[in-house]
């Protein structure tokens, strides 16, 4: 009876929301202060130009999963939708920014209305749906490298170079477009009615389609952004690498499912913050700035593969207490 009354408790459901709402922001400006304490440079332009430059991406594919998982689906895909994406753009860089950046684009949300379709219209479930469009997209990519030897495709395009690795008022510019999607993802969400949309189909599909909500096309547009922004991050890619890259964004589908659940965001669908996600992935990709400086300390040594051994285990701690702090707050 005690511990009945206790989750009961309105303080504690009231700080186990603030948690949810607060929490992964809390951890990141916490994170912040800590490396600017430890390391020398942390704050530095370069490091911060340097971590918003390659993180940009991961906060783009985070977006798209934000959205779908908003809708209670999965998009594994994502990562090699990215490489797939790069070497599109590394093969029509030579006919312009507006081609290579619009091929990109399309080729990624080419390939979210393949999982739309399928899943809405076959009924499958999304995780087999996008993890074969994983393997698929995949071999696409190195399809398109083959007279490379499946290794990456040079850009030949200036301009298209720029928009990974140039600087627009003094930030970089993959940060710029990062922030505008953000932008619009967060208007997207709050205020139209595909957002609400979206929310409510991952609230009930039944529910939904009592209300008149056409299901099927709320979960096709969702697999389309995803797609589309996976994209837009394989263009970036390939405009930082100074070539299309098909063997890139092996694991990145982790990275994205795992910044979303950080941000607070339910695997269940039906709720979800565009904001909340972004610190996610940012807060995701600090950790890893702070392992690399603590490295350059010789304290200890960790090898790039241990990044998806912690990514692993970050995510299911986090699951942990999602599932922990949910029973509390429904007891």
């Amino acid at each position: 009876m005690l511990n009945t009354n206790l989750t009961r408790d309105p303080r504690r459901a009231r700080l186990i929301s603030l948690l949810g709402q607060y929490g992964v922001l809390a951890a990141f400006i916490l994170l912040i202060i800590f490396g600017a304490l430890r390391y020398t440079g942390f704050m530095s332009e370069y490091n911060f130009s340097t971590f918003l430059r390659y993180n940009a991406m991961f906060g783009l594919i985070s977006l798209g999963m934000c959205f779908v998982i908003i809708t209670g689906g999965i998009d594994l895909s994502v990562g090699s939708v990215v490489a797939m994406s790069s070497v599109v753009a590394a093969l029509l860089s030579p006919y312009g920014v507006i081609v290579a950046v619009l091929g990109a684009v399309v080729a990624g949300a080419l390939v979210g209305v393949i999982n739309g379709l399928i899943i809405t219209r076959l009924n499958i479930q999304p995780f087999i749906v996008t993890l074969a469009t994983l393997l698929g997209a995949r071999g696409v990519a190195l399809l398109m490298a083959r007279n490379q030897g499946g290794v990456g495709i040079d850009l030949n395009n200036t301009a298209l170079t720029w928009l990974g690795q140039g600087d627009l008022l003094r930030l970089p510019v993959p940060g710029v477009i990062l922030l505008i999607a953000f932008i619009a993802g967060g208007i997207a969400l709050r205020y139209s009615p595909f957002g609400r949309h979206a929310l409510a189909v991952g609230g009930g599909e039944d529910a939904s389609k009592l209300m008149g909500l056409n299901v099927n096309r709320v979960l096709l547009g969702v697999y389309v952004l995803s797609g589309a922004l996976a994209g837009l991050a394989g263009m970036i890619l390939a405009a930082q690498l100074g070539a299309g890259q098909p063997t890139e964004g092996l694991g990145w589908e982790l990275s994205a499912i795992a910044a979303v659940v950080v941000g607070g965001t339910l695997l269940t669908g039906g709720t979800g913050s565009v904001w909340s996600t972004l610190v996610g992935a940012l807060l995701l990709g600090l950790i890893f700035n702070i392992l690399n400086f603590e490295n350059g300390k010789g304290i200890i040594s960790l090898s790039p593969y241990w990044q998806s051994v912690i990514r692993g285990g970050f995510l299911l701690l986090v699951v942990v207490i999602q599932s922990r702090t949910g029973r509390s707050g429904k007891a």
